[in-house]
């Protein structure tokens, strides 16, 4: 069996448009239970068993070409809190991702960390703060994702089910709304 793609949970940080820019659009995520990268398939030709959780970081690294220039950073945050997916050590989990998925994240990876409970970074304490009922298990799965704003505020967040094609559009939006406002001024 393959190792699955390494838990992660996902910031996007936009460069600033003017330090005044207003925070107009806001997400509030639906959960719903499962997405289709836990479950793989046999091919048809040679019944090779694909993992559809490879896909996952290759949708990444093509956002995070894609909106770059726009300002966007994606950041990794790597989580063993969720399905004991990422059970390796700091310096076990870039090397694991290579060998056989052929994945190398383009954009920023930290050390692995845990994002609900007592012992939860910082950063996530601070992401929740902007989405209510904060509780234990407010973040659900890996791959739940935010986007913080030029001021360093989220403005959106989305459960892990969303799709990266849905999350690209939700912030081409936010940018084309930024851009709107910033122009009318």
């Amino acid at each position: 069996m393959m190792r699955p793609l390494f838990p992660l949970l996902l910031l996007g940080l936009l460069r600033p448009f003017t330090a005044g820019c207003p925070m107009a659009l806001t997400q509030q995520c639906e959960p719903t239970d499962g997405d289709i990268y836990r479950y793989h398939a046999n091919t048809l030709n040679d019944r090779r068993t694909v993992n559809f959780s490879d896909y996952r970081g290759k949708k990444l690294n093509a956002l995070h070409e894609e909106m770059k220039p726009l300002g966007l950073t994606i950041l990794g945050f790597p989580c063993n809190q969720f399905g004991n997916q990422e059970p390796g050590q700091n310096h076990e989990i870039l090397p694991g991702l290579i060998p056989g998925n052929g994945f190398v994240p383009n954009f920023l990876l930290f050390e692995k960390g845990d994002v609900n409970g007592k012992d939860e970074q910082e950063v996530f304490t601070f992401l929740r703060l902007f989405w209510g009922p904060m509780k234990l298990s407010d973040i659900k799965w890996n791959f739940e994702k935010f986007l913080v704003g030029p001021n360093g505020k989220p403005v959106m967040r989305w459960h892990p089910s969303i799709s990266i094609p849905q999350v690209r559009a939700d912030i081409r939006k936010y940018l084309l709304l930024q851009l709107y406002t910033h122009s009318r001024g």
